[in-house]
């Protein structure tokens, strides 16, 4: 494999590319589903192709085929290199920073490989998820009107060579389930979730889910929100956020305006732009207490790799550190133009798509308050430990997040539960409100979309419980 990956290479540079980089990717999915109680067709599904990245007179171009032979790879190269000659008269100069890459193998050895669960059980699983589900609300008037549950295993096997020294060999093995849940009251309505969960490990990760179990949690939340839930008077209140809201909020409102390629203006007509500008590193944004990182080398994560597409090695990047923004997603092109390095963010979904800058596993640093000790302090509040919905602009600054499981904090206790409270607010204004962060950290899954095509990459979103002073809540008057 890596001879024909080097030839094509040499082949690039001898036709004319300054930089070339040559990629080999595999993916094997096995997909199952239930939809309300019912197993749906399942599928296993096979990807596997050459991708060739090129630099020439100043201009990139990307190339990728399937199928194809050592002349047919040398002909990819040769057109793509032709491809990029042919931009340079119509776009800017671009070049790669001085990074160092490297040689590595990153391989991820499951305690429990996908092959030794068969399709029988993988189903098995997802039908008790269902039940149990369904049995959650036995104690309510509500039923379980809609349950769509997914479960797919995904192995990626890379091999990655380029012109300045890299070589990079990996093998990561990848889980993820999905949700769709809708409750129905008759007399109040329905009431839907939608919750995620990912992991980069064998079938062991799935087994730590317990997903009957968090699917009948989830259910009994849905009928105690149709059941109990109460409006609740527009005003100023604290807050308090739960890991899963933080985290979102971290992922949308940190880590996307903090990728350079918003700022250097390429992602602007695909999936927005970024409120930051060149001079906004050191800026302030947040409470003293706030650090926000993204890291790729968490064990176990859904977003885990420990070396980029570029073969740079990976690592805690800070966002924003002690409430100001302190460094940017950035791949090697993106460093160069603001003369600085590679943070090893350059990522690919599949073989015949091109490395972008990405985020991995974004979240806030946790802080030394108990959630009993953060509630304790607050007199008239609302402790919002989940979402139904939220939205934010393509700059990242105007949001809103309206919450789900919600309880109202008064004198110091947890009281009822309150129906659909809604935060909406600017990134500078709910990070400065933040006056005391959480011990405990948790994690949600999700797949980040981003580029043209879409590249739906795997991450983790998460965080500590956070509290808010005094921030305006929409409620129900």
């Amino acid at each position: 494999m890596e001879d024909i990956l080097f030839a094509t290479m040499d082949h690039a540079l001898k036709s004319g590319a300054a930089y070339a980089e040559v990629r080999h990717q595999s993916d094997r999915y096995a997909r199952s589903m239930v939809k309300n109680g019912s197993t749906e067709v399942s599928s296993i599904e096979y990807g596997s192709g050459y991708s060739i990245r090129v630099l020439a007179d100043g201009c990139m171009a990307f190339g990728a085929g399937n199928g194809i032979d050592a002349n047919g790879l040398k002909a990819l190269a040769e057109r793509t290199v032709r491809a990029a000659k042919a931009s340079s008269r119509l776009s800017g100069k671009i070049r790669m920073d001085d990074s160092e890459v490297c040689t590595a193998k990153d391989i991820l050895t499951p305690r429990i490989h996908f092959d030794d669960i068969g399709q029988d059980e993988r189903d098995s699983l997802l039908l008790e998820a269902y039940e149990s589900a369904s049995a959650s609300l036995d104690p309510f008037d509500s039923r379980l009107a809609g349950c769509y549950l997914s479960l797919s295993l995904l192995e990626t096997e890379k091999t990655i060579v380029n012109s300045d020294g890299g070589l990079l060999h990996s093998f990561t093995p990848r889980a993820s389930m999905n949700a769709f849940i809708t409750v129905l009251d008759p007399q109040k309505g329905a009431v839907q979730r939608h919750i995620s969960k990912g992991c980069a490990s064998g079938w062991e990760g799935v087994e730590a889910w317990d997903l009957p179990l968090r699917m009948a949690e989830e259910t009994t939340v849905l009928g105690k929100v149709l059941r109990d839930a109460n409006p609740f008077k527009t005003g100023k209140k604290d807050l308090i956020l739960g890991p899963e809201i933080i985290g979102l909020v971290a992922h949308e409102s940190a880590g996307h305006p903090s990728e350079a390629d918003r700022l250097q203006g390429r992602e602007a007509a695909q999936a927005g732009e970024t409120f930051l500008s060149d001079e906004s590193i050191s800026r302030r944004v947040g409470s003293d207490m706030l650090n926000v990182v993204d890291d790729p080398t968490l064990p176990g994560s859904f977003g885990h790799y420990l070396h980029d597409d570029e073969c740079v090695p990976a690592r805690r990047r800070y966002l924003i550190r002690e409430g100001s923004f302190d460094e940017l997603l950035h791949n090697r092109s993106s460093a160069a133009t603001t003369g600085t390095f590679s943070n090893g963010s350059s990522r690919s979904l599949s073989f015949d798509m091109e490395p972008i800058v990405r985020m991995a596993n974004t979240f806030v640093e946790p802080g030394e308050w108990s959630l009993e000790e953060m509630v304790e302090d607050v007199k008239d509040g609302i402790y919002m430990k989940t979402f139904m919905e939220w939205n934010i602009d393509d700059r990242r600054y105007n949001q809103r997040y309206v919450g789900l499981e919600c309880y109202a904090i008064v004198d110091g206790e947890l009281g009822g539960m309150l129906r659909s409270p809604a935060l909406e607010i600017s990134t500078p204004g709910l990070w400065s409100a933040i006056d005391a962060l959480g011990k405990e950290m948790e994690f949600s899954a999700a797949l980040c979309g981003k580029g043209e095509p879409m590249q739906g990459i795997p991450v983790w979103t998460g965080g500590p419980h956070a509290r808010l002073r005094a921030v305006p809540m929409e409620g129900v008057e």
